[in-house]
């Protein structure tokens, strides 16, 4: 792929960094990237995706935009509420550059569809809200062959990691969770809040470390650092990194490599 005139001038401060330069920059144009949930993480991580030129994006949300969601999910204005939240982000996309091909899937990805929604992806960003949801994901990603890059956070803590459970010795995202209980068990923001600063700090980060993923094998800048998840407190604040051990008994990647 070559890049036209006009894109060579909107990415022009990428091209110029060696670690990603005119090589990780049709990397990103022709990548094809899954995003799971539009909401808090999903927001700026769709934001950066896109400015950072990532060519195919589909967008997956069963949810409607609540006026609640405005304090942080910053795709979304006051004219969006009541919209699907997957159609008003993929619009988003649409207004910030025709450009990039954005497909938005309006429903709830699960196990028994995930194979199939995720099909043809080169990385699937996670940033959706309830256990069940994550583990199917990463599941169907390691059936796949996919890497995922997984966010998550709850008041002033957020998480970040690539996972690659298909690749030999490499951790998934339930040698990390084990076989976690379902949302109704879960923390919501709804009962505990969370600051919306964070939410778009984590969403940044997440894809930051997607554009990791992307540029591996092909600049400097391409360690997608696998396993490593990255641990934020908001309060003190902090960051610390610690390593996710693949886990011989897990039903999800175990025997995948």
């Amino acid at each position: 792929m070559a890049l036209s005139p006009d894109r060579l001038d909107r990415f022009a401060r990428h091209i110029v960094l060696p670690e990603v330069g005119g090589v990780g920059q049709v990397a990103l144009a022709e990548a094809n990237v899954v995003l799971i949930g539009c909401g808090g993480i999903g927001s700026p991580a769709l934001q950066y995706l896109a400015a950072a030129g990532v060519g195919r994006l589909t967008l997956i949300d069963d949810d409607a935009v609540d006026l609640s969601n405005l304090q942080r999910q910053t795709v979304f204005a006051e004219a969006d509420l009541g919209r699907p939240k997957a159609q008003a982000a993929a619009d988003w996309v649409a207004r910030f550059d025709a450009a990039l091909e954005c497909k938005a899937v309006v429903g709830r990805i699960a196990a028994d569809n995930a194979a199939e929604l995720l099909a043809g992806a080169d990385l699937v960003l996670d940033g959706c809200d309830n256990f069940a949801t994550r583990l199917a994901v990463s599941d169907a990603c390691v059936q796949l062959g996919i890497p995922l890059t997984s966010a998550a956070v709850g008041r002033f803590q957020g998480q970040v990691a690539n996972f690659a459970g298909h690749l030999e010795g490499q951790s998934c995202y339930r040698c990390f969770v084990g076989d976690a209980f379902d949302a109704e068990d879960c923390d919501t923001c709804a009962a505990d809040g969370v600051l919306g600063a964070l939410v778009g700090m984590m969403g940044a980060f997440a894809a930051m470390q997607a554009i990791r993923v992307i540029l591996a094998g092909k600049t400097e800048l391409g360690d997608p650092q696998w396993g490593r998840l990255h641990l934020f407190e908001g309060l003190v604040p902090s960051l610390r990194t610690m390593k996710i051990a693949k886990d011989p008994d897990c039903r999800g990647c175990s025997g995948a490599a």
